[in-house]
């Protein structure tokens, strides 16, 4: 790669050796499929005990080992990687999703982005992966896509983790993730940024996610669990979990 690249693709990861072959499959065709558009790679390990550390140092441009700072979650883990990033647009997102049409999602990016210069952040639509989607997973998604949506047409300010995308400018802007949230920092991260400029959750990008917490927890638990955060984050700056379980 020549000069600085227009995306840089951040991921946090934590023992995520089962998904990760497949996961930078998919990003190495969002990468060498990109129209012209340059990404660079940079994952963020946050202490991976399993074999992530040996996969991602074989597939990022940039690895970090943030095992050791004084604050180690999913927040600091991206946070960490936007202080490495070189691009003018931040594109964070989890080791657990795949994107949809990987070929052209820079393309797609690059034109919300223009089209809408007052905006400062997209957050991507999410559904589950299609060989493991079950009617539970269609309904539960459709509803919270365009609920999620809504809230950011209300002003309230709401993107989903597993990918959010931001101006570099505006990321840095808003002070990055809250690194004190075990849970909600994506949730926060829009609030703050919704005060910046425009921000949007995109069905013109999507991404699909393993259903594994869904799974191993149910909708019901996951749903309580995403409100009482979110509640909050929102009136007390502050989360109701101590810590967000691995889910493996």
């Amino acid at each position: 790669m020549t000069g600085l690249p227009d995306f840089s693709i951040i991921v946090p990861v934590l023992n995520e050796e089962k998904l990760l072959p497949v996961f930078f499959e998919n990003l190495a065709r969002v990468i060498h499929g990109s129209g012209g558009y340059s990404a660079e790679v940079i994952v963020a390990d946050g202490g991976s005990v399993d074999r992530s550390r040996e996969i991602s140092e074989s597939n990022a441009d940039v690895f970090i080992d943030v095992s050791k700072e004084p604050v180690n979650n999913i927040a600091s883990g991206r946070n960490a990687g936007a202080r490495e990033a070189k691009g003018r647009m931040l594109v964070f997102c989890n080791a657990d999703i795949l994107f949809n049409e990987p070929d052209t999602i820079l393309q797609r990016l690059d034109e919300e982005f223009r089209n809408h210069p007052e905006m400062v952040a997209l957050a991507a639509w999410v559904e589950t992966f299609p060989s493991e989607e079950r009617i539970p997973d269609k309904l539960f998604h459709l509803f919270y896509n365009h609920y999620f949506r809504f809230l950011n047409v209300l002003g309230v300010g709401m993107g989903r983790g597993e990918c959010i995308v931001v101006r570099r400018d505006g990321f840095f802007k808003a002070g990055g993730f809250d690194q004190t949230l075990p849970a909600g920092e994506d949730f926060a991260l829009f609030n703050k940024l919704i005060r910046i400029g425009n921000v949007k959750y995109s069905k013109a990008v999507k991404v699909f996610e393993s259903p594994r917490r869904f799974r191993e927890y149910g909708y019901l638990k996951v749903t309580a669990l995403w409100t009482i955060n979110a509640t909050s984050v929102y009136f007390r700056k502050r989360s109701v979990s101590t810590k967000w379980k691995q889910v493996r």
